[in-house]
């Protein structure tokens, strides 16, 4: 697959140009080989993580005292090229900033030093979990229970699609503090590997994103002490929850990758098919399909690169919410309909496991349902238009 250079987009500066032809550089020749390999094995892929580590990616879009370059736009541009060519790889940057980004914001000064420096040089995993068998955009039904006892907690629940677990250091647990059978008073817990009571289920079999396992939670009586909580008990969990919000652009960069990237593997195959003595691309009907991609996954960078720059710029809560769903709702919406098409133009070959195709139309419907289903941005980019 050729990795031409897409429009030099307005919201780019030099810096953010050289991360896009350096990231560029290394998705063509060192991942994109990878890539279906890590799919079809669906096992983790240790020599990705290894590159991404050795190149400084983790930190980029964090505050420059952690080697950042304090840009989400940054960030956005290096998952949009990993994406092109393998959604795996690019997920290893997002599983890191997650729990990066969520202590940075809501965590003391001595979770910071003992959990930031190794997220940021690659030494030290985590993984995020809020999602419940009953219980996954509905963050207030939380069943998940952080009981007091003592100057800490018993955690007791489960949790279920917690990517990344299975590797990860420490897990970042949501779970109910309030009274039982309440809703709402959630509180994040930092829940370290190895913690007696605390059960990695087993990895799920999924459809995409099979490269970088989930699994389910289990907790029975783990004790979590207090210093593991992130943020006070009244507001630590809306502070995490805003950081969350904030790197949303970021799940539309991942899209956004995504679909350029099946349309670059569509554009290859019918320049070199050819049908009733000409090639596929000759065809109007196809040429309009091809400049429907090209128009739509236009529409959705820039979506994209308007929410991150608006991070950037320092915009956030009612403000920043609706053009971020926008964008992540848009561009992974953008991801399936590109994908889609994209297995359509490739015919019978596009159902085949010989042709990389398919993972991208597997790995886009992932994208449409995760950080937020769909549904749920389309209500809070509603309720910014008709807020009653």
């Amino acid at each position: 697959m050729k990795m031409e250079r897409t429009f030099v987009s307005q919201w780019l500066n030099d810096d953010q140009l050289q991360v896009q032809e350096l990231v560029r550089r290394i998705a063509k020749d060192r991942v994109a080989p990878r890539a279906q390999d890590i799919d079809r094995k669906a096992e983790y892929p240790q020599d990705m993580f290894d590159m991404l580590k050795d190149l400084g990616l983790f930190t980029l879009p964090f505050p420059v005292e952690y080697g950042g370059t304090d840009s989400l736009l940054s960030a956005c541009v290096a998952v949009e090229e990993l994406g092109r060519v393998c959604y795996n790889t690019a997920y290893l940057l997002v599983l890191q900033w997650v729990p990066i980004g969520a202590i940075l914001a809501g965590g003391s000064k001595a979770q910071k030093d003992k959990y930031l420096p190794g997220l940021s040089n690659g030494t030290m995993r985590g993984a995020f979990s809020l999602t419940e068998p009953q219980s996954g955009s509905d963050v207030a039904g939380i069943k998940t229970r952080a009981k007091r006892d003592g100057k800490g907690y018993r955690l007791n629940g489960s949790k279920i699609w917690c990517t990344n677990s299975g590797n990860a250091d420490f897990v970042l647990v949501a779970a109910r503090t309030g009274e039982d059978g309440s809703r709402g008073k959630i509180n994040m817990f930092i829940v370290e590997k190895g913690t007696p009571g605390f059960e990695v289920g087993a990895k799920e079999d999924k459809m995409g994103a099979r490269g970088v396992g989930a699994h389910a939670l289990f907790f029975d009586d783990a004790y979590i002490p207090e210093e593991n909580r992130l943020g006070d008990e009244e507001t630590g969990f809306k502070v995490t929850m805003a950081a969350l919000n904030d790197s949303r652009p970021i799940m539309a960069a991942r899209g956004v990758g995504l679909a350029q990237g099946a349309m670059d593997h569509a554009v290859e195959f019918i320049n070199n098919r050819r049908a009733f003595g000409q090639a596929v691309s000759d065809f109007q009907g196809v040429r309009w399909m091809v400049a429907d991609m090209a128009i739509q996954i236009a529409a959705a960078r820039n979506l994209t690169y308007e929410a991150a720059t608006a991070v950037d710029r320092g915009i956030r809560g009612a403000q920043l919410a609706p053009l971020a769903a926008t964008a992540k709702c848009f561009a992974t919406d953008t991801a399936m309909k590109v994908a889609t098409d994209a297995v359509q133009l490739f015919g019978a070959s596009g159902i085949s496991n010989e042709y990389p195709i398919n993972r991208y139309f597997r790995d886009a419907k992932v994208l449409q349902i995760i950080e937020g289903t769909n549904q749920i941005q389309r209500n809070i980019v509603a309720k910014s238009v008709l807020p009653r």
